[in-house]
């Protein structure tokens, strides 16, 4: 079992999940941004190539029954590639400009391309960071991108470190539902545990963050994230860890049914009269 290197309380609630980033404002305002990940851009870039493909082939037909192409000769050649570089550059600087850093591509998966610092993309950001999607792809099928993408905390290529920009995943607003733990704690689960568990809020989110996500996770890397923090909370309560992912669910079990005593209020105490005062 790993050994964290900090406590969980100095760390974002989230953070060990390694898929959010939170941006913090001049105001003091924090933002938190779900990072989209690389499957998932290429699948949005698989469709706006498709479109863009789409888009060539309509502006080579009209240029056949223009007259501005001649199937027999060179210039359909050279009118056709570029009809393609125009649609290959502009295809995504004109959407991403027009629809606030989305693509169809990447409003069809929930992306959208945003600041380092949160912000709405601009004009320039989007030209420099489609101008080197050329390098990203180097040699072949963007290699040089995903090797940078790999590296990188925010999964950026290099026109997102060059623009300064980040693509994120949108959240669809819903009301969360309850956590339950299937199955509920038993006593002996609960033995050793103090009814009023020594966590803070952070830390309670933390815990329901990852309960949320764990069913989604590979069972090696559900164990990994709990093998993180449970040692933290066990050394603190002064007991024994078997099943990290099941230790955490039993804690958030406690916490949240756990309802503070009720303070009785202090009975006034009559005050007695002395003979004096009775006098």
């Amino acid at each position: 079992m790993t050994r964290p290197r900090n406590s969980i309380a100095s760390a974002r609630p989230d953070a060990l999940l390694d898929t959010t980033t939170d941006i913090e404002t001049p105001e003091h305002v924090r933002f938190r941004y779900r990072v989209a990940g690389p499957s998932r851009r290429a699948i949005a870039y698989v469709i706006d190539l498709l479109l863009g493909a789409i888009v060539v082939v309509v502006f080579f037909i009209f240029g056949l029954f223009g007259g501005l192409t001649d199937p027999q000769g060179g210039a359909s050649v050279g009118v056709f590639r570029l009809i393609a570089f125009v649609v290959q550059w502009g295809y995504f600087v004109f959407w991403e400009t027009i629809w606030n850093g989305q693509s169809p591509g990447k409003r069809m998966m929930k992306l959208r391309v945003v600041t380092s610092e949160g912000n709405p993309l601009s004009f320039i950001q989007s030209v420099l960071r489609n101008l080197l999607r050329a390098a990203d792809f180097l040699p072949n099928v963007y290699a040089v991108g995903a090797v940078v993408m790999a590296r990188d905390a925010r999964f950026r290529r290099l026109g997102d470190l060059v623009a300064g920009t980040m693509v994120v995943a949108e959240n669809t607003a819903g009301i969360i539902d309850r956590l339950d733990i299937n199955p509920p704690p038993s006593e002996a689960d609960l033995r050793g545990l103090p009814t009023r568990l020594p966590l803070s809020g952070d830390e309670l989110e933390t815990i329901e963050i990852f309960l949320r996500r764990a069913g989604r996770l590979h069972p090696h890397r559900q164990y990994e994230l709990a093998s993180l923090v449970a040692p933290v909370f066990a050394r603190r309560l002064g007991v024994r860890v078997l099943d990290p992912a099941r230790f955490l669910a039993i804690l958030y079990w406690r916490a949240s049914t756990s309802v503070p005593a009720k303070r009785k209020p202090a009975k006034k105490k009559k005050r007695k009269e002395s003979i004096r005062d009775a006098a």
